[in-house]
């Protein structure tokens, strides 16, 4: 049987309000401004996860931005 200091620590995944990822141990509360992201489990999986999910790596204010330009440039 696996002792508690030999089991892989398990991690959550995390969003904050510019939609950018980052992984938290899952035991701790999430920082300020950070909010839970739906997965957990270890730190390679959460990884493999965000990998897969952040396709672009823009914060979300510079992607408005950009789309409201390229919108007003179109007009």
């Amino acid at each position: 049987m696996a002792s508690p200091e030999s089991a892989p620590e398990i991690y959550k995944v995390v969003l904050n309000h510019e939609e950018q990822y980052s992984i938290w141990p899952a035991y701790r509360e999430n920082a300020p401004g950070w909010r839970d992201a739906g997965k957990q489990g270890t730190k390679e999986e959460c990884l493999a996860h965000i990998k897969d999910v952040w396709t672009d790596m823009r914060p979300l204010s510079l992607r408005r931005h950009m789309d409201a330009a390229q919108s007003a440039a179109g007009s």
